[in-house]
């Protein structure tokens, strides 16, 4: 039996994938230290504490005592998704005999899991006006995987998304009271998606059938992007600090394979694409209501409407391959929170937040970013081990709202072959630890 593949019905289907786990994972990871973990990242870019200022702000580098300060931490984020099925029907598909029916499939299990995040920072200061630093992190990054007979696999049941930054600063103090910082950003990102497809095979001696297939997106590329922020010591008690970050452009190489149910690849593509990262302004302040009290508050406010579609290539030729579908609306967060310096060794930490989300509609709500409206509950503290040494432990549980979807399955004619409904119950627990050193 001669066995081709039915192309046609792909592209269509992989811009649903790709918006639902790929770019739609675009999404910032808020851990850049240990430290904030414990008053949910509250007036960080106002209260430079160690080198990660590096990130929050990098001006804060000419707040810290010491020549040297050294900054390593590691998060581990431990993520719930639970989907539960509200009506999502066979996909169905016509053949020249019987149509083929694909069963609707499972809840899909739990698509989280645990990851963890690490950072590093170094400042030196290289007189009293003027400090140099370096910082690596993760600044986006979403790990999502269901069962392969989930109901929404057609939509997308896997997504590996990291993306890692390199971060060079610089800070300079313009005067007692205002203090400058600007730092370079070099990002790698490594990205994979995977979801069900239908693949047709016609036979001279039977009718046309369908097999559900599996389609792999790979992706990898490069880009520099920066980052500025500027401190205001306003008096003793009270800072004020400004910190932007801007977006960074991803050139992306890399494959589009889909794989029968045989084992057979089907098809094997050369792609292209672009993804654009959005930028970000947080405005923050610090207030010593006491000497051992320590007010803490932000706003802050991200970009996400630059990533409304993304178009794939085929090196090949260079024909698009699909125009992959996102919607996001620019989003705000606000944080609350507070240090207490209980003695010379310990200082406790609490702190509150609310995150928006870049999904507006129901309709845009994805399989593997099934991202909603969040609020934060953080509580941690610092333990000096001596004048130049400490560490730092912080917990956050982050209580997302119940949200649905109600995402289409389209054809390669753009008509709707299948819509995925149902309801998402996310949870998420964060545990950071975090060492510092001064020299």
């Amino acid at each position: 039996m001669k066995t081709t593949f039915r192309r046609k019905a792909i592209p269509a289907l992989l811009s649903v994938v790709c918006a639902g786990s790929a770019f739609a994972s675009g999404f910032a990871l808020q851990n850049q230290n240990g430290a904030g973990t414990g008053n949910a990242f509250a007036g960080a870019a106002a209260s430079p504490e160690d080198a990660s200022t590096i990130y929050f702000n990098p001006a804060g580098m000419l707040s810290l005592s010491g020549t040297a300060n050294a900054t390593v931490a590691v998060t581990s984020i431990t993520r719930k998704i639970d989907f539960t099925n509200n009506g999502t029907a066979a996909l169905t598909l016509p053949t020249t005999g019987a149509p083929t029916t694909f069963a609707a499939g499972t809840n899909g299990g739990n698509a989280g899991g645990t990851s963890l995040v690490p950072a590093g920072y170094l400042a030196y200061a290289l007189g009293k006006d003027l400090s140099i630093g370096f910082g690596v992190s993760p600044t986006f990054g979403n790990r999502t995987e269901y069962s392969s007979d989930f109901a929404g696999r057609f939509s997308g049941y896997m997504t590996d998304v990291k993306i890692f930054n390199f971060n060079p600063s610089i800070a300079y103090k313009v005067s007692d009271t205002v203090s400058l910082g600007f730092g370079a950003n070099y990002g790698t990102a490594d990205l994979e998606f995977l979801q069900k497809v239908p693949v047709g095979i016609p036979s001279s001696a039977a009718p046309s059938t369908w097999l559900e297939s599996v389609a792999n997106i790979k992706g990898t590329g490069n880009a520099w992007g920066y980052n500025a922020g500027a401190m205001f010591n306003l008096s003793k008690e009270t800072n004020v600090g400004l910190a932007y970050r801007s977006k960074i452009k991803y050139k992306l190489d890399g494959s589009m394979t889909v794989t029968l149910p045989s084992g057979t690849v089907a098809q094997n593509l050369s792609i292209n694409s672009e993804l654009e990262t959005p930028d970000t302004t947080s405005l923050a302040v610090s207030h010593k209501l006491t000497p051992k009290l320590e007010l803490l508050a932000d706003y802050t406010w991200t970009g996400w409407s630059t990533l409304k579609s993304l178009d794939v290539y085929n090196n090949a030729g260079g024909a698009k391959v699909t125009s992959l579908k996102y919607n996001f609306r620019d989003t705000y967060r606000v944080g609350v929170g507070g240090n207490y310096q209980l003695n010379e060794t310990l200082k406790l930490r609490a702190g509150v937040a609310y995150d928006q989300s870049p999904v507006s509609d129901v309709t845009d709500r994805t399989m593997t970013l099934p991202d909603s409206d969040r609020t934060w509950l953080s509580f941690g503290g610092r333990y000096n081990l001596s004048k130049a040494s400490s560490v730092d432990v912080g917990y956050t549980h982050i209580f997302f709202k119940k949200e649905d979807t109600q995402r289409a399955v389209s054809s390669s004619t753009g008509s709707t072959i299948q819509t995925v409904k149902g309801s998402f119950d996310t949870a998420v627990d964060i545990i950071s630890l975090q060492y510092n050193q001064s020299f």
